[in-house]
Parts: C-alpha cells; structure tokens; sequence
C-alpha cells in the first residue's frame, strides 16, 4: 500500500463536509469527483465525495 499524504485545504474541506476531522485523515487517491482517505492510526479507508 502506498503512503498517505497530508491534505491539502481544499481536501481538508471535503473532509470536514463528511463530518470528519482531517487531522486523522491522509489522502491515498484524488479523483475528479472523490476522495479516498486512510485514517492514521486504524488504516479505516473511506471513500467520501469530492
């Protein structure tokens, strides 16, 4: 699996709209139209719109 990277502001703005705090969240892939994140500390993988 690949490393997460740290959001950026537009993405911690998705993240935040899906009742989530991205503090806890890394990015793993940025589509046109999602967003698939990989929680820090428990690997949990959401897929969340972007």
């Amino acid at each position: 699996m690949k490393n997460g990277k740290k959001p950026t502001r537009q993405q911690q703005v998705a993240i935040i709209a899906a009742n989530l705090d991205p503090k806890e969240w890394l990015v793993m892939k940025n589509l046109s139209n999602e967003l698939h994140i990989l929680h820090r500390d428990n690997k949990d993988l959401k897929v969340i719109p972007a």
